[in-house]
């Protein structure tokens, strides 16, 4: 509609249009006072906006009119009122009461000048000024005659009142009516779009058109409001710098207009280097710079945090010389801008100095004050300067924001209360919308988001920042569905949103994992031009990011116009989450750096992120140069960053030193980064240690770093270690924490203590599902089947929903327990009853449970009916299963072995078990082919060993092993064991013998089993604790056999734990040691490097440690300690005196004491 429009011509009956156009412009632009403006609020003229000419003299004005009524007969009334409408026209024209504007209205209609079309304008402006909007419209309405001066009146009323909406709609009204806008009518629009924001940005590009077809496309007027638009609005400087060269005749507001555009976007460089053109070009013309101009260098001065301290004080020296130090718009800006920067010192000098100070110059002290975090300092300027300045609105909502900025919020939102009871007496509360939203902000701030709520709830009017400050601070204070159902409220009421709107929407659907309506939302904005906004945009890569469609956030990315920090920040972090664009985000990165781009703190965290996921120790250390560069080697999160980097690099060398310079910078983070590097990189004493030294120094420890130590030890079954860090976590007071009692269990369960896992479960305050999952699973692992179903179905009772974990665990254990049918009801049920796709371990479980049920018939059907392409984990299942069927089956043993060749060509366990099968089924032949073609595969075979720890470390063992120093003591204690085995029944099961051997030989063979040498090592040793050995591979079925008997022979419980899962020997544990049955009742007290450790595991009523070095004697001391009853429990011992005994006794109690070298009574 807009570009079909023409310049019209309109003759107008009572005077010549320049006339009207000239004299009644003269009233109408000049602004309404305010408080709210910088400068001197007593001189009138100084707040015409710069962007107009200055008013002609109405004197001037009154005698042109004169002599163009050279003839009597054109003139509209009598000669003998002509002082009457003279009079009329001085006395009201600059009127900004509604009672004297009432008046005026009167006197005209009284005295016929009713239809007078200057009088009428004049009269519309004099009920703008007084801020009648309802009167001058109904004027306007009333009217027989307009011109444009008339339009030109009702659009700057409407804006000049805030009310830019009407502008516009009453800007489109005038074009219907085929009156062409003036210069100042396109400048009053142009302001009500700048208004409006982005909302209005689709508008102002249409009237920017209608401009360019008239005569004002070179205006200075017009143009100087264009530029203003452009830089505002749109935030588009490449526009507004286009509109400013194009501009043939420039005058010293059109150079502040583009300097302003530069200074409000925070391009310091352009902006000074503008003035210093402005100062060339303007030699001859006049262009000095004025308060306004001073204003926008110092505005782009604070902008610039490198050298804006630097700009300022020059600035200063340059205001100095130019004589504006005393001026209040300038004195304000100063004040304001050093109090951005941080010198608040400064700023109150620059205040104090101040010969007038109103409530502007306090205003921006304020201000400053707050965004540098110093909210209890904002709020006392506020009480000294109560008396001394005219307080604005403007005042209170600094006032309410201050209190959001105390150290101690609580403190804040008490005083922040007492602020709402006296506005509310006052009554501003409710008159003033923007106080409204103030407090709004305020309780939200301080965490207060029910009186926040009730604020907003309460208010009688709603604007577009009344919204956005509610939706923003639900959002804040992790309300994200309210902010949602806020946000839609919001459009049912009609308002349109804003960026900031669209900004709190977007990370509301962020945090809930909504991705359809921020979808939505990302649709309405689009269909709003919102999308342009760099702000809107990077809310959109955090949405997106957060719901993982990262093809969509790099999309996003590339089309963005322009881009900051956080547009980068967000697309690198987005990248460096996912383990499959970990490269990308070190691209991007680059990318950054190559665009002039510097990074922040936000930035290294989130590359240091990304390399250590790809463990590059090079890159790691560039990084750390470009950090060191740009000053950031101070700051904890970076230092933390790094040390999670160099951990999974395997540098904790440097670790080390960046730990030790951090000394009081160390945080929970630091400390539980070193943790984890240590771990990582396989060191779990140094773990350990530093978990007990941080116990030492008084360091809290939080459930993360106990949960992460309890996982490692899991990892490598230390019980010793496990236990240790268990005691810590008593100690801390977090063994009730669900997480930690989670990992407790998973430890337990993983280092062969089934029994032990299984009392603290069923101790545990708090379950969730990953306690479940740990104890099901571990059931499981253990071969406790039965247990772990009857566990499942406990677990279903209260309430909690399995997930895959969960049925991994009860899949093995229908495996172990080969329950097929009830194995199948199980894998059914996921999809049917809890909507879980089943994953690949879920198959190879349900292959595993069909060969260990003997129905190898039904595999290859099984797994033609798989969704997916079977991987290496469920042909090595289907080749195992073969390996234990004797011969059977060996055609899908070898298409399963073929499968692993392609997928794995180079793991020398797929050849291994290849062979196992022939020779499980006698076939020496097809042995002999298999270890052919490990050889042909040039693939390593993994050596079977076996590992038992004890107080002097780690003894490992590989089968026929002659290195041990106690070579000849384990080899006579396993010739010893073979004599016994075999009077007890024993039969070595040769068919295990994998070498087609002679059965002497095979047995020889058998009887050197490195878990065997493992056994025999343990026994030569003085002890009558359980056995614990660990092995690599799967134990093989004589050696189980064996095991059997030896437990027996020996009389103590050995756990093995071979790849697959643990194995208990315990027929005769018994007869053995009572602390072994009791133990989960009483607790445990052991002596490990001079420390006496104790640990209450039924009650954990107190965990202790008791400095040990200087006792006389050392050695492994076990004792039974009853903590919930208080009496007497056995104790047995290995090398305790009297003394020993004596300083026990006074640290933990009275008990009996047994020792087989002494008793005493």
């Amino acid at each position: 509609m807009l570009r079909s429009l023409l310049p019209s011509t309109h003759s107008y009956r009572r005077r010549p249009a320049t006339y009207y156009s000239t004299l009644a412009f003269t009233s109408l632009f000049t602004p309404k006072p305010s408080n709210q403006l910088l400068g001197k609020p007593q001189n009138l003229n100084s707040h015409i906006n710069p962007s107009l000419p200055s008013p002609i003299p109405l004197e001037h004005l009154l005698n042109l009119y004169k002599s163009s009524q050279s003839q009597p007969s054109s003139l509209p009334f009598s000669a003998s009122n002509f002082e009457l409408y003279e009079s009329l026209v001085t006395r009201y024209r600059g009127s900004l009461s509604l009672t004297d504007a009432k008046e005026f209205h009167l006197q005209v209609f009284k005295h016929g000048f009713d239809g007078d079309l200057f009088l009428s304008n004049s009269l519309i402006n004099v009920y703008v000024r007084a801020g009648d909007l309802t009167s001058a419209r109904k004027l306007f309405d009333e009217m027989p005659e307009r011109n444009s001066v008339t339009w030109a009146c009702l659009i700057s009323g409407y804006n000049q009142n805030g009310m830019p909406n009407e502008a516009c709609e009453a800007f489109k009204e005038m074009l219907c009516t085929s009156f062409w806008p003036t210069h100042y009518a396109f400048g009053s629009v142009l302001r009500a779009c700048q208004e409006l924001g982005s909302c209005g940005l689709q508008f102002g590009l249409q009237i920017h058109g209608l401009i360019a077809k008239s005569r004002y496309s070179f205006d200075v007027v017009v143009c100087n409001v264009l530029m203003s638009m452009y830089g505002s609005c749109l935030g588009s400087i490449a526009d507004a710098r286009r509109v400013f060269d194009e501009l043939q005749v420039k005058n010293s507001i059109s150079w502040n207009s583009i300097i302003s555009v530069y200074s409000q976007s925070g391009d310091a460089v352009s902006t000074y280097q503008l003035f210093s053109r402005m100062q060339k070009e303007g030699i001859g013309f006049s262009f000095e710079p004025n308060e306004y101009t001073f204003g926008s260098l110092i505005t782009a001065a604070c902008s610039s945090m490198d050298f804006g301290l630097c700009l300022l004080q020059q600035m200063l020296s340059r205001i100095t010389k130019s004589g504006f130090l005393s001026d209040l718009y300038v004195g304000s800006a100063l004040v304001s801008g050093f109090a951005r920067l941080g010198l608040s010192n400064y700023a109150m000098k620059i205040f104090g100095q101040m010969s007038q100070r109103n409530a502007v110059s306090m205003n921006g002290l304020m201000v400053g004050l707050v965004r540098q975090k110093f909210g209890e300092d904002a709020a006392e300027v506020f009480m000294e300067m109560t008396n001394l300045v005219d307080i604005n609105f403007d005042s209170y909502v600094i006032l309410l924001s201050s209190f959001a900025e105390f150290s101690a919020l609580e403190q804040g939102r008490r005083k922040g209360r007492e602020v709402h009871g006296y506005l509310i007496r006052r009554g501003l509360n409710d008159a003033v919308v923007a106080i409204g939203n103030g407090l709004i902000n305020m309780y939200a701030k301080c965490g207060d988001i029910v009186a926040s709520t009730s604020v907003f709830r309460l208010m009688l009017n709603k604007d577009l920042v009344s919204w956005n400050s509610m939706i923003s601070g639900l959002d804040q204070n992790e309300c994200f569905e309210d902010a949602v159902t806020s946000f839609c409220a919001m459009r049912r009421t009609g308002l349109m949103p804003s960026n900031y709107t669209v900004i709190s929407a977007l990370s509301s659907c962020a945090s809930l994992g909504w991705s359809m309506l921020g979808l939505q939302i990302h649709g309405e904005g689009m269909k709003l031009g919102l999308d342009v906004d760099v702000s809107v945009s990077n809310a959109l890569l955090a949405l997106y990011a957060t719901i993982g469609c990262l093809s969509e956030c790099k999309n996003i990315f590339s089309l963005m116009l322009d881009h900051d920090q956080v547009s980068w920040n967000s697309v690198i972090g987005a990248l460096a989450d996912s383990e499959s664009s970990v490269l990308e985000a070190v691209k991007y990165f680059l990318d950054m750096m190559r665009t002039g781009w510097d990074p922040n703190r936000i930035t290294f965290i989130n590359i240091l992120a990304a390399v250590s996921s790809l463990s590059l120790s090079e890159l790691s250390r560039q990084i750390h140069t470009l950090i060191i560069k740009y000053h950031l080697a101070n700051d904890s999160s970076i230092e933390n960053a790094l040390l999670a980097c160099y951990g999974k690099c395997g540098e904790m060398d440097e670790c080390e030193k960046i730990f030790s310079r951090m000394s009081e910078r160390r945080d929970e983070v630091s400390w539980n980064s070193m943790i984890s590097g240590y771990i990582h990189n396989e060191r779990l004493h140094k773990a350990v240690n530093l978990v007990w030294f941080m116990m030492q120094r008084g360091q809290k420890l939080d459930g993360f770093t106990f949960a992460t130590v309890l996982s490692a030890c899991a990892s490598v079954a230390t019980l010793e270690r496990g236990m240790e860090v268990h005691a810590c976590a008593v100690r801390a007071c977090l063994n009730s924490d669900v997480v930690v009692g989670s990992a407790i269990v998973d430890m337990y369960s993983k280092c062969g203590r089934i029994d032990y896992a299984s009392r603290f479960f069923s101790m545990m305050p708090i379950r969730n599902v990953y306690s479940w999952n740990s104890m099901i699973s571990g059931y499981a692992r253990h071969g406790h089947g039965e247990k772990a179903l009857k566990l499942f179905t406990h677990m279903k009772l209260d309430g909690l929903l399995p997930d895959h974990v969960t049925f991994v665990g009860v899949l093995s254990a229908c495996s172990h327990v080969g329950l097929v049918d009830e194995g199948f009801t199980h894998f059914n049920s996921m999809t049917n009853m809890y909507g879980l796709a089943p994953k690949m371990e879920h198959f190879s479980c349900m292959v595993d449970l069909l060969g260990r049920a003997g129905e190898l018939d039904k595999i290859e059907d099984f797994i033609n009916t798989m969704p997916m392409k079977p991987n290496v984990l469920i042909w090595r299942t289907v080749l195992g299963a073969c390996c234990r069927a004797n011969g059977d089956k060996t055609e899908l043993g070898r298409k399963a072995a073929e499968m692993l060749f392609d997928l794995e060509p180079q793991n020398g366990v797929n050849y291994v078990l290849l062979a196992n099968m022939y020779a499980s089924g006698g076939k020496w032949e097809g042995v002999a082919e298999a270890r052919v073609a490990l050889r042909r595969a040039v693939a390593k075979k993994e050596a079977g060993c076996s590992w038992v720890t004890m107080k002097d470390g780690v003894h490992v063992f590989v089968a026929g092993d002659k290195s041990h120093p106690d070579n000849d003591m384990i080899y006579a204690k396993l010739k010893e064991l073979n004599r016994k085995m075999r009077d007890a029944g024993y039969v070595p099961q040769t068919r295990f013998a994998l070498y087609d051997l002679e059965p002497e030989s095979k047995e020889e063979l058998l009887s050197y089993h490195s878990e065997k040498l493992a056994v025999a090592f343990v026994l030569t040793r003085n002890s009558a604790l359980p056995i614990m050995i660990m092995k690599n591979l799967r134990v093989c079925g004589d050696c189980h056999m064996a095991f059997k008997y030896i437990s027996k022979i020996v009389g103590r419980l050995i756990i093995l734990r071979d790849s697959n899962r643990f194995h208990h020997f315990n027929d005769a544990a018994k007869t053995v040691l009572r602390y072994l049955k009791r133990t989960m009742d009483y607790g445990l007290i052991y002596e490990h490097q001079n420390t006496i450790k104790i640990v209450s595991y039924l009650e954990f009523d107190w965990a202790g440690s008791i400095d040990n070095s200087n006792q006389e004697t050392r050695g492994e001391i076990h004792v039974e300690y009853c903590t919930s009853e208080h009496q007497l429990s056995d104790i047995m011992t290995k090398g305790l005196t009297r003394q020993r005994f004596e300083y026990l006794r006074s640290r933990l109690g009275v008990f009996k004491a047994c020792s087989k070298e002494e008793s005493w009574s």
